[in-house]
């Protein structure tokens, strides 16, 4: 699985609002459509009402034309032409009587009707002796109608759909305000936090280390021991910590750098915590020489190396890989589900409560890889471990 995304508050804020907006807006479009479809009968209907009303006019003056043809016989080449529609006589079943059509009727059902490019009024003849009769008019339809109905549903359609797009940002990000709220409350209780772990921290580092354990007996060397392992912990997490809170004001200096010394002296200051869980720890590290900030890159290799001591089972091992082309970092501990590999850059992410951490660590892997093109794979597998790989993309 291939995972590069820095997925922190603001990418799970603006995918949220993204996801929101594209619903909110595919509804927008179905109300839109419901609307257009609805003022195009209306503009149809308004056509037809005007084209029937200006076809019942006419007619007055013309179906005495025809009673009078009727009444002289009849004669098919005689039958009146009318100056304004196009006319013709059918029967009630559909057969031509005589006609002026270009295109036979299809229809015929009384009242008026678009057909193709055309527009049909039938009237029933009945109540002029003629009681098997239909007379049609026929006219061409023009589209300016038409054409006028869309300019004006693109034009208020649009304002509209606008309106509703805006309204809907409006909405979902008062939605996520409580979200935002929270995540800046914890971000402040962090930075409060972060503040006051400083001094004491780095006492608690300095003296274990001006401490000469050769004049110790036994017990009270481990029990130092102990107290440098999680003081060192809390040191990590507090690296983290402010990595994470200032890392927009950290300036950046990168420089050629041998990898392989940087992974040795990490190895060398995490050996306590090997120790402790008694990890059987082995390395294949080749020379490496990458342009890259140091700290960004110690930020890197520690939080894999954390993460692969706290997830591990106690007596487990710990495999590093290092050659020109990636960083590896191989565990043999409880491994993680399938499906919750996809979240494991995301910040605040934890899927162990019983281990320690704010779940920031492998989330600053990811901005690093980012912002450096590199790219990183994670296999694990559940109580058979995890393997994460960074390749450099040179």
């Amino acid at each position: 699985m291939s995972v590069t995304n820095d997925s922190g508050i603001n990418f799970a804020e603006n995918r949220t609002l993204r996801a929101f907006v594209l619903l909110y807006g595919v509804m927008a479009f179905l109300i839109l459509a419901l609307i257009g479809t609805i003022y195009y009968r209306y503009s149809e209907e308004l056509m037809l009402s005007t084209h029937r009303l200006s076809m019942q006019i006419e007619a007055e003056s013309y179906i005495p034309r025809v009673m009078a043809w009727k009444e002289s016989g009849a004669n098919h080449e005689m039958f009146p032409k009318d100056i304004a529609y196009k006319t013709a006589l059918y029967t009630k079943n559909g057969t031509e009587v005589v006609s002026y059509f270009d295109v036979p009727l299809n229809r015929f059902t009384p009242g008026i009707y678009r057909e193709d490019a055309h527009i049909h009024f039938l009237m029933a003849m009945g109540s002029y002796g003629m009681k098997e009769m239909f007379l049609v008019f026929e006219t061409q339809d023009d589209g300016l109608w038409l054409r006028e109905m869309w300019m004006s549903f693109l034009l208020y359609g649009s304002l509209l759909f606008i309106a509703l797009l805006s309204l809907g940002i409006a909405l979902s990000r008062l939605f996520i305000r409580p979200m935002r709220e929270a995540v800046l409350l914890l971000d402040n209780f962090i930075k409060d936090t972060t503040h006051e772990l400083n001094t004491p921290v780095s006492t608690i580092v300095t003296n274990v280390e001006t401490i000469d354990q050769t004049l110790l007996d036994e017990k009270t060397r481990i029990k130092i021991r102990r107290i440098d392992i999680s003081a060192k912990t809390i040191a990590s997490i507090y690296d983290d910590l402010t990595y994470l809170i200032l890392h927009h004001k950290i300036a950046i200096f990168d420089e050629p750098l041998e990898i392989k010394e940087i992974v040795q002296e990490r190895l060398a200051y995490f050996n306590d915590h090997f120790v402790q869980k008694q990890l059987v720890v082995s390395d294949d590290l080749s020379s490496c020489l990458l342009t890259i900030d140091r700290t960004k890159l110690t930020r890197v290799i520690d939080n894999l190396l954390s993460n692969a001591i706290k997830y591990n089972k106690r007596g487990g091992t710990i495999d590093v890989v290092l050659d020109e082309t990636k960083l590896q970092v191989s565990d043999s501990g409880k491994g993680i589900a399938s499906e919750k590999l996809e979240h494991i850059f995301d910040r605040y992410s934890r899927f162990d409560k019983s281990v320690g951490g704010f779940g920031i660590g492998l989330h600053i892997v990811a901005s690093i890889v980012k912002e450096y093109g590199f790219k990183v794979e994670v296999e694990s597998r559940p109580n058979k471990g995890t393997t994460i790989t960074i390749f450099w993309q040179r």
